[in-house]
């Protein structure tokens, strides 16, 4: 057990800086060094990756950074005790007592049921006091390592692998009789820290509600699964889960409760009131016939805003594969054919061969093929987006009554609003449906039979009656518009979706920008190629901020710490094939000049992506998918002009705006401050998490 941490792991009581990508860094330096990983870089990525999915601050000045990676060579912990303390994202404040998990990808179950219970430890008040009154590294590794020996306490045997219901026994058998019965799974994509530590919240907040919980932990380790006689008795169902549920028809009819799985660690008592409640309340939701519960991702607070932007974005999301692949091959088919094979490609199919070749010879077969798979691909588009589209609203009796009217939908010449629509009001009427009280013996008929044809016909019945025509005249008069933007109104137009692509970089409105993109590619053609115009602009404004800031990295070095300069380097390569998300490290430190500074070099090049005609039938992929862009000369001065803009202003806000001392105040300190009104260089914004 002592080999998981060494003294050479443990920083204590030194500035480690402001900017929690620079303390995962160092920590992955101390694995490297200790020659229990192979790579720093690779586990850098790896543990940022998940800190970009969810915040591992957890209340109590606690974070948790930690991942699987192929660079980890053994199961290691390495700790850190800064000060001043770095903010991970904890609702309560930053983190003075970090440790980060560094876990093989083939981790044997032995280790990894060590790394969970040190992390059901961190949510013992003793365990963290005597964590911060250590005086020594060695200090630290004695009390690790007589956490990971001892016994778990009574409260965390009930979600302990082997016995998840032994919660029962911490208290006499009467008092069990007359308490109510909860069951939870919690689950996170690692499956190491915050799984396990959610369990132990809940079942101590359970017990201090008078309530008896048994929790399924779908983690790393082990999983043994609820007993189906507690389901059974259980008055409701808790998720705390960032992943989905494995085999959820075992709770089908359960009230449930479901939020991501930090929020069992930060509001358990919230939790288990909430499921209590809902065991009371007849209109609660509950897990559907078919065992699938609502998206994973769906907070209890969500208002109708976000749940509409999470449904929409949900069939996005699927449908982006079928535009990635069918659009790459239509690109190909027209490089190898040309672009008249748009017209003649099925006839070359039937009537040739690779040993009967057409007229062009193979170049032309192998174009009509790629086109035709291609042309294939493309036209799942509008049903694939209702379909996912209904599934987020009304999980999987869902599914096939949106295929179905995004089908009516390519019918009635409605293309992707139609889908949208379509969607929606298959997702509302299938969840409708799946509401109903039904007699027992036809439950299990609804998500197979009942809900498709019901829905089917109500869904697809308004389409083709009442909402199909308008919105094909709808979709006419839109692409009109945009095959008629020339000169100003396409600048203007590629300098709003700029905008848009660098304000968050990666969040919400990032996504609303790339998504309009997206659905609206399939309606390209040769005559009308204004959505691949959008298209194009988007894919290279989102292209700017990263590469930018690795300039910035590059003209003045002294402006950034040590590992700003190693994320730029990366940055390049995350800015040449399109992922925002590498100018976050830079946005999260300074965001006050980072992103303005993205925002003015992605507006100047999306407004001259517009303006020169630059198209893209590629919704993904950079500089990497050359093929598939049109005009790329100005494709790449257009994300040269950004990146230069942007890069240049990044260095300047840097050196010239700060704000002005305070009178009293330490001048080094009021000098690196950003301008006035800001927040301290460690406020992260939310889209930028």
């Amino acid at each position: 057990m002592s080999s998981l941490i060494t003294p050479g792991l443990v920083i204590l009581d030194e500035d480690l800086g402001a900017d929690r990508a620079g303390v995962i860094r160092r920590l992955a330096e101390l694995v490297t060094a200790s020659g229990r990983a192979s790579d720093t870089e690779a586990l850098f990525a790896d543990a940022w990756a998940r800190e970009s999915k969810t915040d591992t601050g957890i209340p109590g000045g606690i974070a948790i950074p930690h991942c699987r990676s192929t660079a980890v060579l053994e199961p290691t912990l390495a700790m850190a005790r800064p000060a001043p303390a770095v903010d991970f994202g904890a609702s309560d404040g930053p983190a003075d007592i970090i440790f980060f998990i560094a876990a093989p990808d083939g981790a044997d179950q032995a280790h990894l049921v060590l790394l969970s219970k040190l992390a059901r430890s961190l949510i013992k008040p003793e365990f963290v006091t005597a964590l911060r009154e250590a005086s020594s590294a060695q200090a630290i590794v004695d009390l690790v390592d007589e956490a990971l020996s001892d016994d778990p306490a009574p409260a965390a045997a009930p979600v302990t692998d082997s016995t998840p219901s032994a919660s029962a026994s911490t208290d006499d058998s009467s008092s069990a009789a007359t308490r109510p019965i909860l069951v939870a799974v919690t689950a996170c994509p690692t499956g190491i820290a915050h799984t396990y530590m959610a369990a132990d919240s809940l079942v101590a907040a359970a017990k201090r509600a008078g309530a008896e919980l048994h929790v399924e932990t779908q983690g790393s380790s082990s999983v043994t699964p609820l007993d189906p006689a507690l389901i059974a008795n259980a008055v409701a169902v808790i998720f705390a889960v960032d992943v989905d549920v494995r085999d959820k028809g075992r709770f089908a009819g359960k009230p449930v409760i479901q939020a991501p799985v930090k929020r069992g660690i930060d509001e358990p008592d919230k939790m288990v009131a909430e499921a209590l409640a809902a065991a009371d309340d007849p209109q609660a939701r509950r897990v559907s016939g078919d065992g699938a519960a609502a998206s994973t991702s769906t907070a209890a607070n969500e208002h109708v805003g976000q749940k509409i932007k999470r449904w929409l974005l949900t069939g996005v999301s699927y449908m982006i594969p079928f535009v990635a692949g069918g659009g790459l091959l239509m690109a190909l088919g027209f490089l190898l054919g040309g672009y008249q094979i748009s017209d003649n490609a099925k006839d070359i199919i039937l009537q040739n061969s690779l040993v009967n070749l057409p007229d062009g010879g193979l170049g032309t077969y192998l174009g009509a093929v790629a086109f035709a798979i291609g042309n294939a691909s493309i036209g799942f588009l509008v049903p694939v987006l209702a379909g996912y589209i209904a599934y987020a609203i009304a999980d999987r009796p869902g599914i096939a009554v949106g295929f179905t009217a995004g089908a009516v939908a390519l019918l009635m010449n409605a293309g992707f609003l139609g889908g949208l629509v379509g969607g929606l009001l298959a997702g509302f009427i299938a969840w409708a449906i799946g509401r109903l009280q039904v007699p027992r013996w036809l439950r299990g008929l609804m998500p197979v039979v009942i809900i498709p044809l019901v829905g089917s016909i109500f869904a697809s019945g308004l389409m083709v009656l009442v909402l199909g025509g308008p919105i094909a005249l709808l979709m006419s008069g839109l692409n009109d518009w945009l095959s008629s933007l020339t000169g100003a109104s396409a600048v203007v137009l590629g300098l709003i979706l700029g905008i848009m692509m660098a304000a968050d970089l990666g969040g919400p409105i990032n996504k609303v920008a790339y998504s309009f993109a997206v659905a609206g590619l399939s309606a390209g053609t040769i005559a009308n190629q204004a959505p691949w115009q959008i298209m194009a602009a988007v894919m290279a404004a989102g292209m700017v901020p990263p590469l930018a800031l690795a300039l910035a990295t590059v003209i003045d070095k002294k402006l950034f710490s040590q590992a700003e300069r190693e994320n730029g380097k990366a940055a390049w390569l995350l800015g040449a094939a399109f992922i925002s998300e590498g100018a976050i490290p830079f946005a999260a430190v300074d965001p006050l000049r980072v992103i303005p500074a993205s925002i003015v070099g992605s507006a100047l090049t999306g407004a001259i992506v517009m303006g020169t005609g630059v198209t893209s039938q590629a919704p993904h992929g950079g500089i990497f998918v050359f093929f598939a862009i049109g005009n790329l000369a100005m494709f790449i001065v257009a994300i040269l002009a950004g990146t230069i803009v942007s890069g240049l202003l990044v260095v300047a806000l840097k050196k010239w705006v700060r704000r002005r001392p305070v009178e009293g105040a330490e001048g080094a300190a009021a000098s690196d401050s950003v301008v006035a009104g800001s927040a301290a260089p460690t406020a992260v914004p939310a889209a930028a998490r």
